[in-house]
């Protein structure tokens, strides 16, 4: 059998460092059932003691052959498979699949505004649900219950509003090529503005309970630190690139879909509790993004229900093409997921509906890359904090 020389050099040095452990060493395995590995993640560890020397990532428990079906399947029906690659935050994900065909077609300048305006609506409604997960599991990582039970009550109420406007719970299958599966239902721009009202105030008590609790900033702050030119060199994204520090968030750098027309700040860490690019600093940028997807809501809200309320003749399919052949080319478009820059690599032949190939750039792959190098060193426990402070989902890691 053949094999790439890559594959067997990446082989060797594997072997090479399970060969090289010390006799007082142990090799131990972490998943892929582990509660604290957040899926099918299996980290087989060299330790001396409770000090991690090394640590080696193994995917592949998770396989969603994204990519494959791709390959057999048109543009509009690949739509529910991107929404199960970060199946927490499935409706950005369809955005910037439904993006990259449309300017592909070009016809992205030709969506009408409640159209986009809606995406933007479900789209941060969908990154503050995936990233009360990340809080709630998060807390419970460290050894805080109530966090967990307080964030999952909340993002209850978002799947229940994501159900109505779908009619599904986590796969929505809603953002289409041209447009929508559907109008937003009547009465969901005043249950959405009731949620903003009633969740406010719980984010100042989580803040309270967990962000500012003396034991979790203990536990999180100067752990797992990464600089910033390593997570630039490892291609990290998203929140772990801003908790480094840098002002990097794709809704500003691309201007895409309406967020020009929103006013928002891109949070970064500071070091606060600790030093600049540590796990707490990467917990509160997702905190701090809560606070600002809810000022983004409240905008895409007032939108709706003033210039670009829902009339009788709207139909959210009017710009759907029949047939979606784009002309023969590459192309790459990316969003800032919840995880990250997330991004799809098209290659479109000109004469077929489906596509020659599509390549998914998954920000939790690049992220997750990164932990054989932050986590040298440190107390197995505190390897738990790290891991919690990536926040991957497997499905995008796995593609």
């Amino acid at each position: 059998m053949t094999t790439h020389p890559k594959y067997d050099a990446a082989l060797n040095n594997y072997y090479q460092k399970i060969a090289s452990a010390a006799t007082e060493d142990m090799v131990l395995n972490m998943g892929p059932q582990h509660p604290s590995t957040h899926g099918v993640l299996r980290l087989e560890l060299i330790t001396d003691g409770e000090i991690v020397k090394e640590v080696i990532p193994h995917i592949g428990y998770l396989h969603r052959c994204f990519e494959k079906h791709a390959e057999s399947l048109t543009y509009q029906q690949t739509i529910p498979f991107t929404d199960r690659l970060d199946y927490l935050a499935s409706m950005n994900n369809s955005h910037a699949f439904v993006m990259g065909v449309e300017r592909m077609m070009g016809i992205d300048k030709d969506i009408p505004k409640r159209v986009e305006y809606i995406r933007v609506l479900v789209c941060e409604l969908n990154r503050i649900a995936s990233h009360l997960i990340a809080i709630g599991t998060y807390g419970i990582d460290i050894g805080a219950f109530t966090p967990f039970l307080w964030c999952f009550r909340d993002r209850e109420h978002i799947m229940g509003m994501l159900e109505w406007a779908s009619g599904s719970r986590m796969l929505y299958n809603y953002i289409w090529v041209g447009g929508l599966f559907y109008d937003l239902p009547v009465g969901f721009e005043e249950r959405c503005s009731e949620f903003v009202t009633y969740f406010k105030p719980k984010m100042a008590e989580l803040n309270q309970l967990l962000t500012d609790n003396q034991v979790f900033i203990s536990r999180t702050a100067n752990v797992g630190v990464l600089p910033l030119d390593v997570a630039i060199n490892y291609g990290c994204s998203g929140p772990m690139l801003r908790g480094s520090g840098l002002k990097w968030d794709l809704r500003r750098i691309d201007n895409y879909s309406v967020y020009p027309e929103l006013e928002f700040e891109i949070p970064v860490g500071k070091g606060a509790m600790g030093t600049v690019g540590d796990c707490w600093d990467r917990y509160k940028v997702r905190v701090d993004e809560i606070e600002q997807s809810l000022k983004m809501i409240e905008q895409c809200l007032s939108r709706l229900q003033n210039e670009l309320k829902r009339t009788p003749d709207f139909d959210p399919r009017s710009k759907m093409p029949r047939k979606i052949t784009p002309k023969a080319q590459d192309y790459y478009v990316r969003c800032e997921g919840a995880k990250g820059e997330l991004g799809f690599y098209f290659m479109a032949d000109g004469r077929s509906e489906i596509p020659t190939r599509v390549k998914a750039r998954a920000p939790s792959f690049n992220n997750l890359s990164v932990l054989p190098e932050i986590a040298k060193g440190v107390m197995i426990a505190d390897l738990i904090a790290i891991v919690g402070s990536i926040d991957f989902v497997l499905g995008e890691v796995d593609r």
